[in-house]
């Protein structure tokens, strides 16, 4: 049987537990150092604690070391590294290669950092001893299958939450513009900014919009295509979110893979336990920019978000009338007091909150930019995060009991979903019951509680209920075996595949800048398998003047309708502009990609 797994971020531990008790096989974690969101770190101890809660269901702890590190930091990025495993990490997912290079005793996954989006890189990769790599986002169904069919190593993809315009790990755009770098761990998103599209003489096409912010990603529905691709990990973004977003969008998606499994006998969950959220799960009410399969069936306008990059929410109408301080809709609606709502406006998104609802009536705190024709949004949906917050789902292995009573005494025996078994015993005298009925009802009443533990005990069979069994040694035999159940199944551990570096040839003769290779380590891994010339990194660099700081399969002429392989109107060269910050856009339409080059005139 072939493992599938549901893989959820956690920024810290109650976002582990959450994701955890919401249905993930396995969950990904920040360290306190090194990781690529400055933001989500960790102490050791803490990921400990994650680790103990996660593996009494099977759930797997990666935790992120997925940034460049420079020659001065090797030995902290490795006694992080020990100090993660320390702590019973289940994998590492590393960026640098530095991390290959350290002879860690546990499971490494490349991350998408490393910009994992073709065969040959993803075939080198697992030959050189990852067991995982971790696909860019940006990439078609057939070219994530034909990376599945390259490579003995497992493949991931994201599956969910935000999208990095450019490709990952080889964007430098928040470091032209800033020292603050996205390889580093601290991008500062100018992605998401406004920019004016010009034509670098004086011309400005598009003014003050977002025009390299992208829609968010829900392949929720995709699930059974990447299945058949040949993924095994699903990957939800979010290591900022709420505790809301984790028990929304973990349990929507824990539906979403059950229901592609029930239909492909050869594939497993990795983890086990059942969880039944006690809310209908909706991705839309959570945060997002707009859902979208992105690339997934091939490159396509009407991926971004021009307007905002904040999240819209879900469509609830179309004003219809305005009268004072309200306004009406054009159809049913379920708006209600302390919801969010956002709209377009002549000077670009706003919002508001509801005070009243009351039929076809909306009574917002503000009317400003709320005339009739106006789109509404809401982007917070006051009850359902009600709900989410009061929501208590509890995530239970199922189990069954045996009771075997005789004039010698008692067992306890527990079995679970899986086959691990446990009992537990007393030598003692028995009299016999005066109601055997009776008695072997309480002795299975008694068997079936779970009390706090992760067990749901569903059914008991009684052996021998004549004899009669004093309820408080039923008790004591009932907590004994549950207990040695949990141990018997802790005590199997978890797969781990810790993989030698192997001598793979890499598949190119030399690197160039933006593969970044920033320290000696790393240099010293690449030129092992092949490489001849290695270009200092450019995160390295003192300026990235004159030097191309992304590169991505999203082209903004194909955005916008212009796209030099369908006659134009724009000729000539155009420019993205922002303040100072000055950007040559740079097209190729044969690997039909689009390019920034840094061409601003004074540098930090």
């Amino acid at each position: 049987m072939k493992l599938v797994e549901l893989l959820a971020p956690a920024k810290d531990y109650a976002a582990a537990a959450a994701a955890v008790d919401y249905g993930a096989d396995a969950v990904y974690i920040g360290g306190a150092r090194f990781g690529a969101r400055q933001a989500a770190g960790n102490s050791a101890e803490e990921i400990a604690r994650v680790v103990e809660y996660a593996h009494r269901f099977g759930v797997r702890v990666h935790a992120t070391l997925n940034t460049l590190v420079w020659d001065d930091e090797l030995e902290a990025a490795e006694r992080q590294a020990r100090s993660l495993i320390d702590a019973g990490v289940d994998a590492l997912i590393v960026q640098d290669m530095a991390l290959r290079r350290m002879d860690l005793p546990v499971e490494l996954h490349a991350s998408t950092q490393v910009s994992n989006r073709t065969p040959e890189g993803a075939r080198f990769l697992g030959e050189a001893g990852f067991a995982r790599v971790i696909l860019e986002r940006n990439l078609t169904l057939e070219e994530i299958r034909a990376i599945c069919a390259a490579t003995a190593a497992e493949v991931e993809c994201f599956v969910h939450g935000a999208v990095c315009v450019g490709y990952s790990g080889r964007c430098f755009l928040s470091r032209s513009m800033s020292a603050r770098s996205g390889n580093r761990g601290a991008c500062s998103q100018p992605c998401r900014l406004t920019w004016d599209l010009t034509d670098g003489k004086g011309r400005t096409w598009i003014a003050g919009k977002h025009l390299l912010s992208v829609r968010d990603m829900n392949l929720s529905q995709r699930i059974g295509d990447l299945l058949d691709a040949g993924v095994t990990s699903f990957k939800i973004e979010g290591r900022l979110k709420d505790l809301a977003y984790i028990r929304n969008v973990v349990a929507h998606y824990r539906r979403a893979v059950d229901e592609a499994l029930a239909l492909r006998p050869g594939l497993v969950r990795s983890s086990v336990g059942e969880s039944v959220p006690d809310f209908t799960p909706d991705p839309s009410k959570s945060f997002t920019r707009g859902e979208s399969d992105y690339f997934l069936d091939g490159k396509r306008a009407g991926v971004a978000s021009f307007d905002t990059p904040k999240a819209v929410g879900e469509r609830v109408g179309r004003v219809a009338g305005v009268s004072g301080g309200t306004f009406t809709l054009d159809g049913a609606h379920d708006l209600a007091p302390g919801d969010g709502i956002c709209f377009l406006t002549d000077r670009g998104f706003a919002g508001t909150n509801v005070n009243a609802a009351d039929g076809d009536c909306v009574t917002p705190n503000r009317m400003e930019g709320i005339v009739p024709g106006t789109e509404v949004y809401r982007n917070y949906d006051h009850r359902f995060n009600q709900l989410l917050a009061r929501s208590r789902t509890r995530r239970v292995i199922p189990a069954s009991v045996l009771v075997e009573a005789t004039a010698g005494g008692v067992r306890f025996s527990y079995t679970d979903c899986e086959g691990v078994t446990a009992s537990a015993a007393r030598s003692v005298a028995l009299e016999r019951a005066k109601n055997a009925a009776a008695n072997t009802a309480a002795l299975r009443t008694q068997a079936v509680k779970g009390g706090d533990t992760v067990f749901a005990v569903r059914g008991a069979e009684v052996r021998g209920g004549d004899w009669f069994v004093p309820a408080s040694l039923a008790a004591e035999l009932r907590r004994e075996g549950l207990d040695a159940l949990s141990k018997a199944r802790s005590e199997r551990g978890i797969g781990h595949r810790i993989l030698p570096e192997g001598r793979a040839a890499y598949p190119a003769e030399s690197l160039s800048a933006e593969e970044n290779v920033t320290n000696r380590l790393a240099e010293a891994f690449y030129r092992d398998h092949g490489v001849g010339r290695i270009e200092r990194g450019l995160d390295l660099a003192a300026s990235t003047a004159g030097r191309r700081v992304m590169r991505s399969a999203y082209c903004i002429r194909r955005e916008i309708g212009e796209c030099l392989k369908e006659h134009p109107r724009l000729r000539g060269e155009l420019w993205l502009e922002r303040g100072g910050s000055r950007y040559r856009l740079e097209f190729d339409c044969d690997r039909c990609e689009m390019s920034l080059v840094d061409c601003t005139k004074t540098k930090l």
